[in-house]
């Protein structure tokens, strides 16, 4: 079969799926991507601005556990809110907005004079941040080709990684600059606001919520546009050939069947209605194992090598080179996700973060530190691009960004309690213990994931 650019031979899902990876895709993928960067760089510099500010307002243990899980707190119920409105009003309106909230109170933290202001703006931060990255997986997922939607989203992860790194540049050349450093720090955060208005108007709205809104119109330009950047769709290469055939589908614009549910109520019921209890119960577990563990650890390994003996500069330099272990862990993730599976993927990946997380608690010199550090950023970042991949796919389009909001709603509970737990865990019962229940925390969630489905290669479900 041969599709030309607007052809009505097959479904809009079936013409998505059918297409190369184009510039428009290309375009796409950076652009939310540079979202997902941004956002990272916000929650990554606020594990060395709380190590500034224990040192220049001398912060109490329990307060910077406050600081940090405050802003979770926000995430909490910004990713539930998010991923309900995403489904109601758009993916794109709400991922520019959400850029847009959070953006905006990073920048307004950088005057704040007290600790009451900067919990207040953290939580604001918290709403925008945790509501954009679901929204943000589950926009991509709805444009990606079935053949590479994993890869696309592990890349779309990988972002994460890239702003990370900018977080721990900044952290270690501008945070200990001087007093005010971290100040400087928090007003580079607002450069989301400003990208916010680019991503707006810039970015197409996901044709497949538009079709299942009844806006086919709008849908069938969109999809001819991809279509026109291709050139047009002809006989499939070898690749696209090993993609499994789906079924006939009505004209191109209508959905395929009518939708899981239409109202916020239906949509949040339908998660656990008997088709899909036993994934979202599944998919709960893996999002607040992994929140637990990754925030639990990555939030205070700045202060954990300040306590250990290291100065403030030194434990900053260590953290930026264990970051950089991120990418390689996104790229092996994004490579094995379509060769294996989602689930073997993600089950592995979180298998090597226990480990690594037993050898990180026990170890002491300064190249232990950083390999096993190093280990940990690989396995760790690896398991969030294929959860972040996993997730948008076992719901169909009419609940999809809700699914996946509520999922990284729960898990954000846990980002909650870990920032607030770690510093009593530490010096109750010290780093290997501590480490040891990260890594029980893992092997939970690499249990858990083989409750989910697999959709790899196969077309989204579109209902």
């Amino acid at each position: 079969m041969s599709v030309t650019p607007g052809g009505s031979e097959s479904s809009l899902s079936q013409r998505l799926d059918a297409l190369p990876f184009t510039k428009k895709h290309a375009k796409l993928l950076t652009g939310s991507g540079l979202g997902w960067a941004l956002d990272a760089m916000d929650v990554g510099l606020i594990s060395f601005i709380i190590a500034a500010l224990t040192a220049h307002w001398g912060i109490t243990a329990g307060e910077a556990g406050l600081i940090a899980s405050i802003g979770f707190f926000g995430m909490a119920i910004g990713a539930s809110l998010g991923g309900l409105l995403a489904d109601r009003f758009g993916r794109r309106q709400v991922f520019a907005i959400t850029l847009l909230v959070y953006g905006a109170a990073t920048g307004a933290s950088a005057l704040v004079g007290g600790i009451a202001a900067l919990l207040v703006l953290r939580f604001l931060v918290g709403l925008g941040l945790g509501a954009e990255l679901p929204v943000a997986s589950t926009y991509v997922s709805e444009f990606a080709p079935a053949r590479i939607r994993g890869r696309l989203i592990v890349i779309l992860e990988a972002f994460w990684a890239v702003g990370w790194t900018a977080a721990a540049i900044i952290g270690y050349f501008v945070v200990p600059s001087s007093e005010d450093g971290w100040r400087w720090a928090f007003a580079l955060g607002a450069i989301p606001a400003v990208y916010a208005f680019i991503v707006r108007w810039a970015l197409p709205e996901s044709p497949r919520w538009l079709a299942g809104r009844g806006r086919t119109g709008e849908a069938e330009r969109i999809v001819a546009d991809f279509e026109a950047s291709a050139g047009s769709v002809t006989v499939p290469d070898p690749e696209r050939a090993e993609a499994p055939a789906v079924a006939a589908a009505p004209a191109a614009g209508a959905p395929a069947v009518a939708p899981v549910a239409v109202v916020a109520g239906s949509r949040l019921a339908g998660l656990w209605s008997r088709e899909f209890r036993g994934r979202t119960l599944s998919i709960w577990v893996v999002w607040f194992c992994v929140n637990f563990a990754y925030y639990g650890a990555f939030i205070w390994i700045p202060s954990i090598l300040v306590d250990a003996g290291f100065s403030l500069v030194r434990s900053f330099g260590f953290t930026l080179i264990i970051t950089l272990a991120q990418l390689p862990g996104y790229a092996v993730a994004a490579w094995l996700i379509e060769k294996w599976g989602r689930r073997p993927t993600l089950s592995l990946f979180l298998v090597g973060s226990a480990a690594s997380a037993v050898v990180f608690g026990t170890v002491h010199t300064e190249a232990a530190i950083i390999g096993a550090g190093m280990a940990l950023s690989f396995f760790n970042l690896g398991a969030w691009g294929a959860l972040y991949a996993v997730t948008p796919e076992i719901y169909p389009t009419s609940v999809r960004a809700t699914g996946a909001g509520w999922a990284a709603g729960v898990g954000r509970i846990a980002s909650i309690v870990a920032p607030l737990l770690v510093p009593v865990m530490l010096a109750g019962v010290g780093t290997a213990f501590t480490f040891a229940v990260f890594a029980a925390f893992f092997v939970i969630a690499a249990a858990a994931t083989w409750g989910l489905v697999d959709r790899r290669g196969e077309s989204l479900d579109d209902r």
